[in-house]
């Protein structure tokens, strides 16, 4: 039996869209080195072709490959299943793409996963009778059962949404989440390794993005993975052996100079960090990493350790500077603990990207104002401004829903980089929209007056603020950590 699964093309004039592997599928110009690793896609690859399945895995955004040269590569393989991972912000290509599978491979079975919630209902396959199977949630092993039950009864599989004999459609519930050693190593053998970019800090490439980790204990409203994906906040960790195993074997394989543990937050746990961290020391890997972490849960000792295994860069999630906000919005992040650790990583001579997300509810005009604040004052070395993205099956979209707070059932609209789909109690998504372009020119205006004029102005001010801060990072320059 053949499979063939694919990222499929997503593209509008100028821009190249992002959905596998994206927790925020969003459009970026084509210009943009920015490209994220297709997880879920990869490591059911590996999986099917550890159990004998017959495998290619195309994925034509990291390749840049339009339309046709896509579906001629389908055709070619001529695949008995055809597996397509689609998204909210991108379900109307993504339908598109589905029925012209239909018309090419008429015989075939179409299989459709990803985080677009509204899918995993009876009713979508009702309405799109094109498409074959729904696979809910994380789907590598309801895959893996569906194709060695390809010509039985479906019944039994945990996690499909389909239809029954008499046609009905059934749903036959989520499927338990896999302990992460089970699967192999994603199948990066059918992907353009190189093209991969996710280097924060500048970490230099080519650079391997992997897990050492699936899920987030905290209940953000608006995270779109634990909620749609996973089902819930458990969190599930990867062995440290496997983990260095896997970047030692991607390194002979693939030449990596760097590697970047795009979890959806890596520093749960300090004993298996240290643990990891050892691993990484003992073997001498000797290659600089970054990680997407949550400020709150490091302390000094995780973050000394971190760097002496190799970490230069790390990806902190603030979202906003007014702690009401956070805590209504489930992120329960401490502000005074996370503004700690930031400094404290600052202090290490750790580069640090901070994210901010406007829209929130409760947001104002003053807590806004609070935001910009905060991520002047903490002085990240990068930062990403987004609009608050409410997608179906997150709580952020029922509670939106039920105030009357959502402006757009356009999930084409849905991308939280430049349109607002979303209003709060005070502010209008227009007055969104405009924040979002102040905060954005305005960090990066003050960037580029620092780069331009140097540093000392702004040295001299902070020692005034943060004596003790200001005095470590122009220790930290005199010592070549920044």
């Amino acid at each position: 039996m053949k499979v063939f699964l694919g990222n499929a093309p997503w593209i509008k004039e100028g821009y190249t869209g992002v959905r596998a592997g994206s927790r925020w599928p969003h459009f970026e110009i084509c210009t943009s080195p920015y490209m994220p690793f297709p997880f879920f896609l990869a490591y059911a690859a590996a999986l099917l072709k550890k159990n004998g399945f017959e495998v290619l895995l195309v994925d034509a955004i990291a390749e840049r490959i339009g339309e046709d040269k896509y579906f001629q590569r389908m055709a070619a393989f001529l695949p008995d299943m055809v597996v397509h991972e689609v998204s909210t912000a991108s379900i109307a290509t993504d339908i598109r793409h589905g029925k012209r599978v239909k018309e090419i491979l008429p015989s075939s079975t179409l299989v459709l996963c990803g985080a677009y919630d509204a899918m995993y209902q009876p009713e979508f396959l009702a309405e799109h009778r094109f498409v074959d199977f729904v696979a809910e949630g994380e789907y590598e092993f309801t895959l893996l059962e569906l194709a060695q039950k390809f010509d039985a009864t479906k019944d039994g599989i945990a996690g499909l949404v389909y239809r029954g004999a008499d046609g009905a459609v059934r749903k036959n519930g989520r499927r338990p989440l896999a302990k992460l050693d089970d699967l192999p190593w994603p199948a990066r053998e059918f992907l353009p390794m190189g093209n991969y970019w996710d280097n924060p800090g500048g970490i230099p490439a080519p650079s391997l993005q992997l897990h050492a980790s699936r899920g987030c204990p905290f209940t953000c409203a608006f995270c779109a993975w634990p909620q749609i994906v996973y089902g819930g906040n458990k969190y599930r960790a990867r062995t440290p052996k496997d983990v260095v195993d896997e970047i030692e074997w991607c390194r002979k394989e693939y030449g990596i100079k760097s590697f970047y543990f795009d979890d959806d937050t890596f520093n749960v746990g300090k004993k298996r960090i240290l643990e990891l961290c050892d691993e990484m020391i003992r073997r001498n890997l000797g290659m600089p990493w970054a990680a997407m972490a949550r400020a709150d849960t490091a302390d000094a000792e995780m973050l000394r350790r971190m760097k002496d295994a190799g970490l230069v860069s790390i990806k902190y999630g603030v979202e906003s500077g007014d702690q009401k906000i956070l805590d209504d919005c489930g992120k329960r992040l401490d502000l005074a603990v996370a503004t700690k650790t930031i400094r404290d990583t600052v202090w290490l001579g750790i580069k640090c990207h901070l994210t901010f997300t406007f829209g929130l509810p409760g947001e104002t005009k003053e807590t806004i104002r609070k935001t910009m604040a905060l991520a002047e004052e903490l002085d990240p070395d990068s930062v990403q401004f987004s609009i608050a993205t409410p997608y179906p099956g997150s709580r952020l979209y029922r509670e939106l829903k039920e105030k009357g707070h959502l402006q757009s059932d356009d999930f084409e609209e849905y991308d939280g980089g430049n349109r607002a789909v979303i209003r709060t109690e005070e502010l209008e998504p227009q007055e969104l929209e405009k924040a979002l372009q102040h905060a954005q020119t305005t960090w990066y205006r003050k960037r580029f007056a620092r780069k331009v004029w140097g540093n000392k102005t702004y040295y001299a001010r902070e020692l005034f603020r943060h004596p003790l801060v200001a005095l470590r990072m122009v220790g930290n320059i005199f010592m070549g950590a920044r």
